[in-house]
Formats: structure tokens, sequence, C-alpha cells
């Protein structure tokens, strides 16, 4: 059993930065991808970032260059940075985990974006709002 707790939301203006955090706990390991998922309006969760056991990376194509993903061993925690901040952003924030492999980092290499059924363990989520 692994459980997330996310942390960091809030509200922002446009341009705006926040970080989110992810501390991770139980039978989690550094082999383990993780992620962060968002939902707006609609009912689907939808992949932003992901870091694979190895260290690789992707992003959805409209946050890139503008949020990272990044993750520290030692304490279990999982990051997403997000700068300049559009409205469009706006969503409930899900942090994802599962057991990684080899195969899944090289996706993610390849800028492989996963679904939500991919993923076992989540957060209970948390809001991010920009405003115009």
């Amino acid at each position: 059993q692994v459980d997330l707790v996310e942390s960091g939301g809030g509200s922002v203006q446009t341009g705006g930065s926040l970080r989110l955090s992810c501390a991770a706990s139980g039978d989690i390991y550094t082999s383990y991808s993780m992620g962060w998922f968002r939902q707006g309006p609609g009912p689907e969760r939808r992949g932003v970032a992901f870091i694979g056991g190895d260290g690789s990376t992707s992003y959805l194509d409209s946050v890139k260059g503008r949020f990272t993903i990044s993750k520290d061993n030692a304490k279990n925690t999982l990051y997403l940075q997000m700068n300049s901040l559009k409205p469009e952003d706006t969503a409930m924030y899900y942090c994802a985990a599962d057991r990684g492999s080899a195969a899944l980092d090289q996706r993610l290499r390849l800028e492989y974006v996963p679904y939500e059924d991919e993923y076992k363990y989540w957060g209970q989520g948390i809001q991010v709002s920009v405003s115009s």
C-alpha cells in the first residue's frame, strides 16, 4: 500500500508560480514511476508530468517549458514546479504512483504521457486556481 498526500496548491494570478509537493509513504521504492494528473470541469484526469524510476521525465505539451517535475528519494517526495501559470492550468491536481519498469522509463524518454488507468495509487488532490 502506498499513501500520497499533496500540498502547495492555491490561487495565483496569470504569470505566477506554485510548487506542488506529494509526500509518499508505505511500500514505495525509488524504482516507482510517479506523476501528476489534473482534472478540470470534465470527468477525465489528464496526465501533466511524469518521472520514471531512472529519472526519465515527460510532460504534456501545453506545460513544456513552464512546469518541472522532480523527486527527492531521500524524502520520498515528488514535486511539481509550475511557472508562468495560465488560467487554463486551473484544475484539481493529483499525485499518482505505481511500480515502474524499464519499458515505461523508455517510453517516458520518448515523451509518452501516461493515462490515469496506468497508475494504481492516488492522492486526494489539491486545487490550483489561476486568475486572469
